[in-house]
């Protein structure tokens, strides 16, 4: 039984997963407004990563992973679009195929069988060891959200101890760039 007072709306639409990539100007505090959009409205990043793109042209892309109603992302894109350093919003979800990575160092302390079957699943899972101690170690792996949140489930048990995530890094599939700005 539902705690609302609401009656349920039959309507309800279900929130999915979207990453969105932004276009613009690499100047200063143009995050802080993007990062400001979405806080001052209440929708929640996932992750977010920002880096130039072309450095001539002084642009960035900042790539954000959120959840929302088909409704919310349309607000989302539409108020990103409305912002002044904003040269282009794609939903790469929904605008066609794309490329996500992730990357994460995962440190894993242990010796003896757990030590030996940390490595067994790092070989599985084609992470590499960039540090190693008598005691533990860091692996770096590469891919999509699901494979780095397996791995990490996998390595719990074995001895986890930390954790650090660049975020989504994501771009369309083709032959256009930057959405088709080419």
């Amino acid at each position: 039984m539902s705690n609302s007072i609401y009656a349920s709306n039959p309507y309800h639409e279900e929130e999915r997963r979207h990453t969105i990539s932004v276009i613009v100007d690499n100047e200063p505090g143009v995050l802080a407004r993007v990062i400001g959009l979405f806080s001052g409205r209440g929708y929640n990043i996932e992750s977010l990563t920002v880096a130039e793109t072309r450095h001539r042209q002084g642009l960035s892309r900042i790539t954000i992973v959120t959840s929302g109603t088909a409704m919310i992302i349309e607000q989302i894109k539409a108020q990103l679009n409305r912002l002044v350093p904003v040269h282009s919003v794609s939903d790469l979800t929904i605008e066609g195929p794309s490329v996500e990575r992730e990357l994460a160092l995962v440190k894993v302390d242990g010796v003896g069988e757990p030590r030996v079957e940390s490595l067994r699943i790092a070989d599985i899972f084609r992470a590499r060891v960039v540090d190693a101690t008598n005691e533990s170690f860091v692996f770096e792996i590469v891919g999509d959200t699901g494979k780095l949140d397996a791995f990490i489930e996998l390595m719990k048990p074995l001895g986890l101890v930390d954790i650090s995530r660049t975020g989504v890094v994501a771009i369309s599939r083709g032959p256009e760039g930057m959405s088709g700005q080419e």
